[in-house]
């Protein structure tokens, strides 16, 4: 008698866990890279499931700004229902990296020092200095730009060097 009521009470305790688990029933994950928020919100919840977005990425130009760059579980992978899935977010632009002191320094140094944080040499513009390619000045769209200004990175900073002649 007390095997008969074991093999009743695990029957119905299986039959219980499938059912409250879903066993055998998935959701598919839709395809939200290049997304908007509120499109990959509103697909989830028609899915039912559960948007959890993680910190944006860096800046990608070819995906619009706040729009989903990648997902995790992929698309096409079956989950179970409220599940969460994690979405990066493009942001609204590249970074702004602080530009570097680079006056009295000589172009050699100046260049691979501007691209290692991320920003474009531009124009290069010489003037009667002695210091043949000494940095003189930094400028951003004609402007003059100050060490710790911070910029967009991959800014194109125009150098004024001196070309070696006595002013």
């Amino acid at each position: 008698m007390a095997i008969v009521a074991i093999v009743v009470l695990c029957f119905l305790m299986l039959t219980w866990l499938k059912s409250t688990t879903n066993h055998g029933e998935f959701e598919t994950v839709p395809e939200l890279k290049g997304k908007s928020i509120s499109v990959a919100e509103m697909e989830l919840n028609e899915n039912n499931l559960v948007m959890q977005i993680q910190d944006s990425a860096n800046f990608n130009p070819d995906y619009p700004k706040f729009s989903v760059i990648e997902q995790e579980p992929a698309a096409g992978t079956k989950v179970k229902e409220d599940r969460k899935i994690y979405l990066t977010l493009n942001p609204s632009g590249y970074r702004k990296v602080e530009v570097p002191d680079l006056r009295e320094r000589t172009f050699r140094q100046a260049e691979p020092n501007l691209e290692a944080l991320g920003f474009k040499v531009g124009n290069i513009t010489y003037v009667d200095n002695l210091g043949k390619d000494i940095v003189l000045q930094l400028k951003y769209k004609g402007k003059t730009i100050n060490p710790g200004e911070k910029l967009p990175k991959t800014s194109k900073i125009d150098l004024v060097l001196g070309n070696g002649n006595r002013p």
